[in-house]
């Protein structure tokens, strides 16, 4: 069966931050099914937000999500991107969400400000975390039961990871495609897609 992977979006949500994500596991799966046809992708992407109405993106973008927060199904590997999230960390549906799907999910990740959701639906706390490095001083001021972390990629935490700004959510998802599908289709991800692949 392949793993579920669902992206929340939400007005002024960073661009690359989703979809970077979402270019990594479709990238994953489309390379495993061209050197396996007869098997089950690895991975099936999809998007949830508030409604299911049109999102507005950071820089304008216009993006329809999959599924709303009520008739989202059942989450294998939440991602939780950043962007503008004063209005996502004040909203007690969303973070109620977060926490609840953080639940059924064996692993919730963020990208970027995304970590400040996580903090406030309490995914982080006592656990290592990161952010984009302009926020590193304001995740460690506003939650500080969070062991902020600085200068890297990502932070593995087992069922919760994080990552730094932007296209560090890339290098985070090929990471998370060597632990769910193994580090060849990793590499093999990261080749399709013309970037740097370090699983370190």
């Amino acid at each position: 069966m392949p793993t579920t992977v669902t992206i929340y979006l939400f007005p002024d949500v960073e661009v690359l931050d989703f979809a970077g994500p979402y270019e990594v596991f479709t990238t994953a799966s489309r390379v495993f099914k061209r050197r396996n046809p007869e098997a089950d992708e690895p991975f099936r992407v999809i998007t949830a937000a508030r409604t299911q109405t049109i999102v507005r993106a950071r820089a304008g973008l216009n993006v329809m999500p999959d599924f709303s927060l009520q008739n989202c199904p059942t989450t294998d590997l939440l991602v939780v991107p950043g962007g503008v999230v004063d209005k996502e960390v004040s909203d007690e549906q969303v973070i109620d969400w977060v926490h609840s799907r953080s639940r059924e999910a064996a692993i919730t990740a963020s990208v970027c400000t995304g970590a400040f959701i996580l903090a406030k639906a309490g995914l982080l706390q006592d656990r290592a975390a990161t952010t984009h490095w302009e926020d590193i001083a304001d995740l460690r001021a506003q939650f500080s039961n969070v062991l902020v972390r600085e200068g890297v990629r990502w932070v593995d935490e087992g069922r919760v990871v994080t990552s730094a700004g932007i296209a560090a959510g890339i290098d985070m998802s090929l990471h998370l495609v060597s632990r769910i599908a193994g580090a060849e289709l990793a590499a093999a991800t990261a080749r399709q897609l013309e970037v740097p692949y370090s699983d370190a």
